[in-house]
């Protein structure tokens, strides 16, 4: 396994500097790295290291997700309520019915086999996003019409809709029979996701300031413990309750930092927000490689032309959803146009979901992975590379 985990740092940022060299975002260079290492290329990773990456790839968003947090300005947010409010379904909903009305045309699936596909790849990807729009807000880019604060929020909720929605359309395909009472998970997994964050968020803010009150010192390295160890416990009640209540980890973590760093002093959140970004140099490598370890080129291969058609037509129509939330702002067009790349990249819930249909027999399943790993492989760069490309020019930098 330490073999293994030098490997991944040391090949991995390597390529990542490389990529950086030729103008290209950094996680090609560590998306890359794991293809090469891992098991369909090179098979230079140990499987104990495998066995456990979903986990390890968890952690990793767990990281950015407090990072993201701990920077999120709920004041900011408050300006652009509705666009954000619109961006976390209709984007996601107008792909996946791209994918329902044109796979079965286009793909040897059916209707069902389809929405299940649409499932699958109408995410966005948090793990490149959400590091993106921490940057901005730190460097003060978009931050004066709340941008970043706005694809972060609605970003965040996107994935719970969509994964809510792959559960149920798997369901289906698996019995045959159609069911849409899963689909009122939706609105429940959002709503008790972002208050068990929040009576979190206060609770440990104000455990906080009373140490800090009473001047019992703690440092702030012990602080990142505990955040981490409440965070997995949070991610935990999502499966200790699954088939109970729906809950949200995801946005329970994020809602736990935002209310962290209402009910605790500037000071303590901006120090912890400088800890958790350190964490993140390490995550990243870690996340984006075992991501690409996940992708199977040999599913790549057999996809076929038609498969990218799909996607590039998917991603025009979900672009079309993009630019629909954000009618009647005061955004530019170029603005707009930043908010679209934005809603590109692909990676993580399809590296972690895009093998459960062939997992579960599913006749569709073999067609729906190699799909997957394409849309990983075109959105993932793409997406990461445009955005990377067009802040400094589409966004407005707000003076210190």
């Amino acid at each position: 396994m330490l073999t293994s985990l030098a490997l991944i740092f040391l090949v991995g940022l390597s390529l990542a500097a490389v990529a950086s060299r030729l103008r290209l975002p950094r996680i090609v260079g560590m998306l890359f790295t794991g293809i090469l290492l891992g098991p369909f290329v090179l098979d230079l990773l140990d499987p104990s290291i495998l066995s456990i990456s979903g986990d390890l790839r968890k952690i990793a968003l767990i990281i950015i997700l407090i990072k993201a947090g701990l920077s999120l300005d709920l004041a900011d947010l408050k300006q652009v309520g509705r666009p954000a409010v619109l961006l976390s379904f209709v984007p996601a909903s107008f792909e996946l019915a791209a994918y329902t009305l044109f796979a079965p045309l286009l793909l040897p699936v059916t209707g069902v086999e389809a929405a299940l596909m649409g499932a699958v790849l109408a995410a966005v990807s948090p793990a490149v996003v959400v590091p993106r729009m921490v940057h901005l807000i730190e460097t003060g880019y978009g931050t004066k019409k709340s941008i970043p604060q706005m694809i972060l929020a609605g970003a965040s909720c996107d994935d719970i809709f969509v994964i809510v929605l792959f559960t149920s359309f798997l369901g289906m395909a698996v019995s045959g029979n159609t069911d849409f009472m899963g689909l009122i998970d939706i609105p429940v997994s959002i709503v008790l996701g972002i208050l068990l964050g929040i009576i979190t968020g206060c609770a440990l803010g104000l455990f906080f300031e009373s140490a800090y009150m009473k001047k019992r010192h703690i440092r702030n390295s012990m602080k990142v413990i505990v955040v981490l160890g409440i965070a997995f416990l949070l991610m935990s009640v999502e499966t200790w309750l699954s088939g109970i209540v729906a809950v949200s980890g995801l946005l329970a973590v994020m809602s736990m930092a935002c209310a962290l760093r209402i009910y605790s002093t500037g000071f303590v959140s901006k120090r912890l927000s400088d800890k958790f970004g350190k964490l993140w140099l390490a995550a990243e490598v870690i996340l984006f490689v075992l991501v690409g370890a996940a992708v199977d080129i040999r599913y790549t291969l057999s996809a076929g032309f038609m498969a990218v058609i799909m996607i590039l037509l998917a991603l025009v129509i979900r672009s079309l959803g993009v630019w629909l939330c954000l009618l009647g702002t005061k955004l530019t067009n170029r603005e707009k146009l930043y908010c679209v790349f934005a809603y590109l990249p692909k990676a993580t819930v399809q590296a972690a979901i895009g093998s459960v249909p062939l997992a579960a027999g599913l006749p569709c399943g073999k067609i729906i992975l190699s799909v997957a790993v394409l849309a990983i492989l075109i959105t993932a760069t793409t997406g990461a590379f445009l955005m990377d490309l067009s802040y400094p020019r589409f966004l407005s930098k707000e003076s210190a």
